[in-house]
């Protein structure tokens, strides 16, 4: 029996299972990195809401926020203003999926900590 041809067979099998290991791990890669923008889109929404509600700049806390969140690809799904204290529910939807977070921001011993 000739084993012509079988590194042919082997180097066929490991490529595929490379691509059916990059078809799985890259949507979750995906998913993760689109989990990490709308946080830090809610984040820095938070932080820009809360500037104004401090009047350390002009405007509408919850405008200000969605702009923020706009600028960073999420959308501002809740806007919560309490005092000087902020809540934001940012999401963001990718492959039918979305993804949220929720930031509050506020000055120093506001008991955010």
């Amino acid at each position: 029996m000739s084993d012509r041809g079988s590194g042919s067979l082997l180097a066929l099998g490991v490529g595929l299972a490379i691509v059916a290991l990059l078809v799985v791990a890259l949507p979750l890669y995906m998913a993760l990195a689109v989990r990490g923008s709308v946080a830090a889109a809610a984040d820095a929404a938070a932080l820009a809401a809360a500037d104004v509600a401090s009047g350390l700049v002009a405007g509408f806390p919850c405008e200000t926020a969605a702009d923020v969140a706009a600028a960073n690809g999420a959308n501002i799904e809740s806007c919560r203003v309490d005092g000087l204290v902020v809540t934001v529910v940012a999401a963001r939807e990718w492959a039918g999926v979305t993804a949220r977070s929720t930031a509050t921001a506020g000055p120093a011993g506001s008991g955010l900590d």
